[in-house]
């Protein structure tokens, strides 16, 4: 029997978080975003440590043990409400459609820009606290490197599907935490979100970006066209995942409910 709220309910609350995303000041946004970033590397640099100090004993089952522990990231994430790009996709554009008011282009636009550049710029900083000699477990450097080389090599067809797969992903949480009262659930629902995405791994443009750039500063060998297609093709695929395939879909959930 179901339980929680309905779809209607549930995309209202939605539009109440949404305007209060929009609603941000500029410093409030920039702070909320470069927190996100940061917090997104201790789920990274946990990622690399727990796969090199694991690998002797489980071999390729370590990349499972390294997926578990960076879900931890997006615990911290959500509980933390910092501002992440993708994972403010839904909740925003829910209120540009309840709204019906063309003004809303320019505070989505604006959410989505400063979110993705402040992102980069407090996940990049931090990146570069990671990769001081010794601040990480022996090992963790071949391992962030060996994800930032498979990430960076794929060609750039498979770098859209796992990044529509991603955007789908991360854009569902927002939906699903919308959908519970508990901060037990959040956490759960984070928590798993987290390990799907970097057991795929799939792509999130922040998450895959920040990951390639924490392997370049241990090392690994990455062309600028591959960066290219990762920040270029993975922001597309997340786009169409995020927006196009969950946000849309629910939206005709609400329309078809309406009509009922």
């Amino acid at each position: 029997m179901p339980v929680g709220p309905s779809p209607p309910e549930i995309f209202q609350r939605a539009v109440e978080e949404g305007q209060r995303r929009l609603d941000q000041s500029t410093l409030e946004l920039v702070a909320t975003s470069f927190i996100a970033g940061f917090t997104i590397v201790f789920g990274i640099a946990a990622l690399g440590a727990v796969e090199a100090l694991v690998e002797p004993q489980l071999g390729d089952a370590a990349t499972v043990a390294g997926a578990l522990t960076f879900g931890l990231g997006l615990v911290y994430l959500v509980v933390g409400r910092a501002e992440l790009f993708n994972e403010n996709f839904f909740d925003p554009v829910a209120t540009a459609f309840d709204h019906d008011d063309s003004w809303l282009v320019g505070p989505l636009l604006r959410l989505w820009t400063l979110t993705f550049v402040f992102n980069f710029v407090g996940g990049g900083l931090f990146s570069l606290v990671v990769a001081v000699d010794g601040a990480l477990p022996a090992g963790s450097g071949h391992a962030l490197r060996s994800v930032a080389t498979r990430i960076a090599t794929r060609t750039p067809l498979t770098v859209f599907a796992s990044a529509i797969i991603g955007g789908a992903l991360v854009s569902l949480l927002s939906y699903m935490l919308e959908g519970v009262d508990s901060v037990g659930s959040q956490i759960a629902m984070a928590y798993s979100v987290g390990f799907l995405l970097a057991l795929g791994p799939f792509d999130h443009v922040v998450v895959t970006g920040l990951h390639v750039f924490v392997g370049m500063l241990f090392g690994a060998q990455v062309e600028l066209g591959q960066l290219a297609v990762v920040f270029g093709v993975g922001t597309v695929g997340n786009l169409v995942g995020g927006v196009g395939l969950v946000t849309l879909s629910h939206v005709a959930q609400l329309r078809g409910s309406e009509s009922d």
